[in-house]
């Protein structure tokens, strides 16, 4: 079997066309049965019908005009007139069941037991299809009585050949296998037709796919119909374009993280060089291992930092509950920020509400989270500027407020600032998972995390955590 005959018999067209066809034959086949099966009705009960209304008429004219005469003797004298408006073969029968005329010769023999003979032997109109020894096709015969003054004198029987109402239903059926016949061909061709219109698309679709599937994020499915199909291939642009988004910010973000981990690693490697050759001057000692201690440190930050995201990225982070003092831990972080934001001339205002509840949280993680957000606002905020440190209980949840009046955020980064790897354009974004880590940590704890900036005026970031009561 050759690959194009594989591809085919594999397709999900072949399986649309045997679909359809399979439906198209079954119905077909079901209407040819039916109308077949009412002709062929049709045929046999107009038959019935005028062999009844012929010999009934017979019978007739016999009790009105012959009866006085004995069946014997009105066959003897070749009595035929009751009988010789019809053109079916004729039979006249004694009580005992005796052939003792026939119109086309017969040899007389006995045909009681035959069932429409002996239905009219007891007083009714008999009916019976079967085979005789002189015809090639069935016939069918009708039996009624032939009553005198005195009773029953005998049995008038019509018989007639199936031939040629076979052949006439036979011929019908041929031009019904005809139409169709004609009419499958059609729908074959339709059925191609329609079977196309799904496949195709679904073909460029599947194409497009592996293109993408090879690496080529370029290539884009062309939407055809507002159908399953199209939101396919909307669905499938859409991934080809975040997977490009995404792989620019990943590409970003590795050229970020290269170049933030080359600085302190170039200090380090400086100073270690200096203090190699021997340097006797204590005060450039204590100064690069000064420098080198506060490199390592920022170092050792940057990668548990990724480490973090990592984690965050394969679900491995794990909160680890437990009853929390909220104020107690972000009073912690406010004291612990504070000389950071003192040590680069900022103005940092702390407010933190007297009374709140105690709550169910991760007491570490929303450490990180605060101190993560504070570290940002000194770190956007020019000399002389001031950041704000907020918080309080609204009832249900606590509000947490970071405000400070740095060089905001523009429109068009603002929807961006939370992404995974996104380095904003200010010189003083590092790798761009600090949100993207104090994100994932709100969502966790079931918590709101809201951005407001404006250029070159300050940003304000509301984090609202609800409260979660100890004994549930």
């Amino acid at each position: 079997m050759t690959e194009v005959k594989k591809r085919f018999f594999n397709s999900i067209r072949r399986r649309i066309l045997i679909s359809f066809m399979l439906i198209v034959v079954f119905t077909v086949l079901m209407m040819e049965v039916f109308l077949i099966g009412i002709v062929s009705n049709n045929y046999f009960e107009n038959l019935e019908e005028t062999l009844t209304g012929q010999i009934h008429y017979s019978a007739d004219i016999y009790l009105r005009y012959f009866s006085d005469t004995s069946l014997e003797e009105n066959v003897l004298n070749n009595v035929d007139t009751f009988w010789k408006q019809t053109y079916a073969q004729v039979q006249i029968i004694d009580l005992k069941g005796n052939i003792i005329m026939d119109s086309i010769g017969i040899t007389p023999t006995n045909i009681k037991d035959v069932n429409d003979v002996k239905q009219a032997l007891e007083g009714t109109q008999g009916k019976w299809v079967g085979k005789v020894s002189y015809d090639d096709s069935k016939v069918m015969a009708i039996s009624v009585p032939l009553h005198s003054k005195d009773g029953i004198e005998g049995v008038l029987r019509f018989i007639v050949s199936l031939k040629a109402v076979n052949k006439e239903i036979k011929d019908i059926s041929i031009i019904f296998a005809g139409f169709g016949a004609l009419f499958l061909g059609v729908m074959s061709v339709l059925s191609i037709l329609m079977a196309n219109t799904i496949a195709r698309p679904l073909k460029e679709v599947t194409a497009v796919a592996e293109r993408m599937a090879g690496g080529d994020y370029t290539a884009r499915s062309k939407k055809e119909a507002e159908d399953e199909i199209g939101k396919l291939s909307d669905t499938l642009n859409h991934m080809a374009m975040e997977i490009v988004k995404k792989e620019d910010l990943k590409n970003d973000f590795i050229s970020s993280v290269s170049h933030e981990l080359r600085t302190p690693l170039t200090s380090i490697k400086g100073w270690a060089i200096t203090l190699l050759h021997g340097s006797e001057d204590k005060e450039m000692l204590a100064t690069g291992l000064g420098i080198i201690e506060k490199e390592t440190d920022r170092l050792a930050g940057m990668v548990e930092e990724l480490l973090d995201f990592s984690k965050f990225v394969s679900g491995k982070i794990k909160l680890v509950m437990k009853p929390t003092d909220m104020r107690e831990v972000l009073t912690h972080v406010g004291q612990q920020m504070a000389p950071r934001a003192e040590r680069d001339g900022i103005e940092f205002r702390m407010d933190i509400e007297e009374r709140m509840p105690m709550t169910l949280s991760d007491e570490n993680r929303l450490k990180q989270v605060f101190i993560n957000l504070i570290d940002n606002g000194v770190k956007f905020t020019s000399r002389g500027g001031v950041v704000e440190f907020l918080a309080r209980f609204d009832g249900e949840a606590f509000v947490i407020s970071v405000i400070d009046s740095g060089c905001g955020i523009s429109t068009e980064e603002l929807p961006k600032v939370k992404e995974k790897f996104y380095k904003g354009k200010s010189s003083k974004s590092t790798n761009g998972i600090g949100l993207s880590i104090c994100d994932e940590i709100i969502r966790m704890l079931d918590g709101e995390f809201h951005i407001h900036s404006v250029l070159d005026e300050g940003t304000e970031i509301t984090v609202r955590l609800p409260l979660k009561e100890l004994n549930r």
